[in-house]
């Protein structure tokens, strides 16, 4: 192995590095990789010290592959070493939600209905990134079977929120957002199936992408709606999110092409997602809109009927596939439930089978209204998330407010999966508040370009 730099050396002296590393997005940790500044096996000895160390790490790892990852990183510091890296990101260190499998490892998907499940393969997405280099640091905790956007678990654990350790960090990849945010991975990779990827980023100040439906294989993933299930990042950067999207992708990664916001013309979607919004989501999407239109933006507001035609079919749509996946499962030991989790699972149960086919025809007509409403666009904007994360006090001990602050947290986000977008979660600069840019299927690339420039704009 070739001989480590002044720094590296600092690092094993005194730690000086640690903390450093620890923040740093995953794409300057492969160039500190590339340039020798970074060593491999140091690099995820650091955040393995920093996950056993940490208060919160029990309730954020699930499952911590110590052996794994410390496999996988002599394996990228000898690539390095002999100048054959196998990608950018080759040795840097991830998480995974736990409902992507691993190899002899357990995969539970936050239920005791899927206790000592250990499959015999990794998730295709998995084997991608371990095929490009990526060191895995564990699997992360999640609501119960995808099914929550507050991420809230009492049958396994919640992870808190990077803003306020008293509140909940956003589900359903609660514990992929915190792993990132409180600097125990350099990137959560987490699923997707109604804003489970981009309520946790708003409320945990990261970049959360919603990829198209369809693009990344499902093969291996635990799954909630297979219709509505999309796998994401949860990055510190939009040039994180758009590597790890080429990669999952079994590509590059490229880099992405200049977008100029001069004379680029946005949507606000008035419909459905602007009403009830909390004052700090509101007074941040005001400010990141003006931000935007001082950069050269062009904005205009619309309403689009159809998609409260949409959403009002969601519930339907998302309950029957769900029981029809687990329902029979489920019976066989209810107990083990969380109730709210249960009870959105049954509410599945008294659908016929005409209903649930006639939704998804005059689904496809309000998509099809929709494209025609935006296609004269460069993206929809909207404000992520409603509202701030709750206290998990609350929802915990009061029903009503569980479900509410649940319908609430998803309202925005949910819009994505059900008119067939891909979407894309900023940071604002008010803590816990984000900004999503939403594009056609299919333009994830397009997506990624222009929210790296608002992202600039907006920093």
């Amino acid at each position: 192995m070739r001989r480590l730099d002044a720094s590296v050396a600092a690092h094993r002296k005194g730690g000086g590095m640690s903390e450093t590393w620890l923040k740093m997005s995953m794409s300057d940790l492969g160039r500190g990789i590339a340039a020798g500044r970074i060593d491999p096996v140091e690099l995820t000895e650091t955040y393995l010290a920093a996950i056993d160390a940490h208060e919160f790490a029990p309730r954020i790892y699930a499952r911590v592959t110590a052996d794994r990852a410390r496999a996988e990183a002599r394996a990228a510091a000898d690539r390095a070493a002999r100048g054959v890296r196998l990608s950018p990101l080759d040795g840097v260190p991830i998480s995974w939600k736990d409902l992507f499998d691993t190899a002899g490892i357990a995969t539970e998907a936050g239920s005791a209905l899927l206790e000592g499940r250990r499959p015999e393969a990794d998730a295709e997405v998995l084997a991608r990134a371990t095929a490009k280099g990526l060191v895995c640091l564990g699997k992360t905790h999640m609501s119960e079977l995808a099914f929550s956007g507050l991420g809230y678990n009492p049958v396994t654990a919640t992870p808190p929120c990077i803003n306020d350790h008293a509140a909940i960090s956003g589900g359903s990849s609660s514990g992929a957002a915190a792993s990132v945010a409180f600097g125990l991975a350099a990137c959560g990779i987490g699923s997707d199936t109604a804003g489970s990827v981009r309520v946790p980023a708003a409320w945990n100040d990261l970049v959360g992408l919603k990829t198209s439906a369809g693009h990344l294989p499902l093969t291996g993933t635990v799954p909630l709606c297979e219709s509505f299930d999309t796998i994401g990042p949860l990055a510190r950067s939009v040039e994180d999110a758009a590597a790890m999207f080429d990669i999952l992708s079994g590509d590059g990664p490229a880099p992405l092409a200049p977008f100029s916001l001069e004379g680029a013309r946005f949507a606000i979607l008035e419909t459905y997602v602007m009403p009830d919004l909390h004052e700090a989501p509101r007074a941040a999407f005001e400010a990141a809109i003006a931000r935007l239109e001082a950069a050269g933006a062009r904005i205009e507001t619309i309403a689009i009927p159809e998609v409260d035609e949409a959403m009002a079919l969601a519930a339907m749509l998302y309950t029957v596939e769900a029981y029809a996946e687990w329902g029979e499962v489920i019976e066989a030991a209810p107990d083990k439930m969380f109730p709210e989790i249960l009870k959105r699972f049954r509410g599945g149960r008294g659908y016929s089978g005409v209903e649930y086919a006639r939704g998804w025809k005059m689904l496809h007509a309000y998509r099809r209204a929709y494209d025609r409403a935006t296609r004269d666009f460069d993206g929809v904007l909207m404000p992520s998330v409603p509202s701030l994360p709750p206290k998990q006090e609350h929802i915990a001990t009061d029903s009503d407010r569980y479900v509410a602050e649940n319908l609430l947290a998803l309202r925005n986000t949910r819009v994505g999966n059900v008119m067939g977008l891909c979407a894309l979660s900023l940071p604002t600069g008010t803590p816990s508040t984000g900004l999503m840019l939403n594009l056609p299927g299919g333009a994830d690339r397009k997506l990624l370009e222009i929210g790296a420039a608002i992202e600039a704009a907006l920093a």
